[in-house]
């Protein structure tokens, strides 16, 4: 029997999701060109930096730490550099697979208890841990979440001039 997620989760998962649609909503309308066009110096793309969300923080977090996906956890940097999208990729699938792991993540959130121990630390990337239950590792989420999304304004605003939110 599965119980329902509680308020605390819930708001947990409201400001992720809100950040999530930042992501996507900031990406709105520019084509394949665009998203792979680097407009910052360090060289990354929009594209590139989509992956990493999907690959680096989503799958990473939620299903290697959170829960010891033993699959995942050995196919950590099988994909090579999260930050290359290969020219063969369609901007689609890169989009499609960041809707599909936060989906999966949304389902680890909402069926753990937030103050639940994570089942994997990789000491070799961290050393010792900083984050101990699904809640720390939500809001680091969240956080890196927002930060990436802000990235992503600032390189929409150089393609073509849009902002997300304008305040007047």
């Amino acid at each position: 029997m599965t119980t329902a997620p509680s308020p605390e989760t819930r708001a947990l998962l409201s400001s992720l999701h809100g950040q999530r649609r930042h992501v996507l909503g900031i990406l709105d309308g520019l084509d394949g060109d665009a998203l792979r066009r680097p407009v910052l110096p360090s060289g990354w793309n929009c594209l590139a930096l989509v992956q990493h969300l999907t690959l680096d923080v989503e799958r990473f977090w939620f299903r290697a730490v959170v829960v010891g996906d033993e699959e995942v956890i050995k196919s950590l940097g099988d994909d090579g550099d999260a930050w290359e999208v290969g020219p063969g990729v369609q901007a689609g699938e890169i989009l499609d697979r960041y809707r599909a792991e936060a989906a999966h993540a949304d389902t680890v959130i909402s069926t753990t208890a937030a103050d639940a121990p994570l089942a994997w630390w990789p000491h070799h990337l961290f050393g010792e841990p900083h984050l101990h239950t699904l809640r720390d590792v939500v809001l680091h989420v969240i956080t890196e979440t927002a930060c990436h999304a802000g990235h992503l304004d600032a390189a929409r605003e150089l393609l073509d001039g849009r902002r997300w939110m304008v305040l007047t």
